[in-house]
């Protein structure tokens, strides 16, 4: 079989759709990882998130593709979430649905997934919490790395969705955040972009979101969860670009 190769000059002069953003400037459609430690939030910071793209609402000051949304919350019971659902918000829709159980990668769940945005057009995001829960039992090197996370990269763009995966960091501190993402790195190179959770002190309730990708740029955000259990918005790089000074930002040896 020939290689199907389009020449420079064709491409140049070739309209493209854009990216399509679930979330403005944030989260796109493709395949991403949320990082963080146990139980420093993350969970509620997606639940959250499913709501509210759910409902079309913004997501802090960004604008959100409504649609339907489904979480995996593959390490809580229904009742978990019902009592976190009230904490958040006063009107969850029915167009944000979760799922306690699903099959892992490789033997169902790309199936799964696809079924559920066939019945639910207009499916815009599916969060995985977590990415453990889904792989299958092999040995944890690059190559089964890569291909894991190759299903989900395809079935996203096929199906013209964002998958986000929940996963942990190592304990082991790094100056680069992006080295604690557990795993080889083709977990966090074979994704469209990484974030990680990384709380101030244990329990402040305050904490950083970094985040780079190959169709957003470097950008670090400061959050608090509030009495609600609600992640707040405090600055935002994007916006006041000083909180960057005199740190390397350019972290690109993953998605080059």
């Amino acid at each position: 079989m020939k290689l199907n190769t389009i020449d420079g000059a064709a491409l140049m002069s070739q309209p493209l759709r854009p990216p399509d953003f679930v979330v403005d400037s944030l989260l796109s459609q493709g395949l991403h990882i949320l990082a963080g430690s146990p139980k420093v939030g993350k969970s509620w910071l997606v639940l959250w998130l499913a709501v509210m793209v759910a409902k079309g609402e913004p997501v802090w000051d960004m604008a959100t593709r409504q649609g339907h949304t489904l979480y995996l919350c593959l390490e809580d019971s229904v009742l978990r979430i019902q009592n976190r659902l009230f904490e958040i918000t006063e009107d969850a829709p029915e167009s944000v649905h979760f799922c306690t159980e699903c099959a892992p990668i490789g033997q169902g769940l790309e199936e799964q997934i696809e079924t559920f945005s066939m019945e639910h057009p207009g499916t815009v995001l599916v969060i995985i919490d977590t990415l453990q829960m889904v792989r299958p039992i092999h040995d944890a090197t690059y190559a089964n790395d890569y291909r894991d996370m190759s299903v989900l990269k395809r079935l996203a763009d096929r199906l013209g969705l964002a998958i986000l995966l929940i996963h942990h960091l190592r304990k082991e501190k790094a100056e680069d955040v992006f080295h604690r993402i557990s795993g080889t790195t083709a977990i966090s190179g074979a994704v469209d972009s990484n974030f990680t959770l990384v709380e101030k002190r244990r329990g402040s309730g305050r904490a950083k979101l970094t985040c780079i990708g190959r169709d957003i740029e470097y950008r670090e955000l400061e959050l608090e969860r509030n009495a609600d259990n609600v992640w707040e918005l405090l600055s935002d790089s994007r916006t006041q670009p000083e909180l960057l000074e005199g740190r390397i930002t350019v972290l690109l040896s993953e998605f080059l």
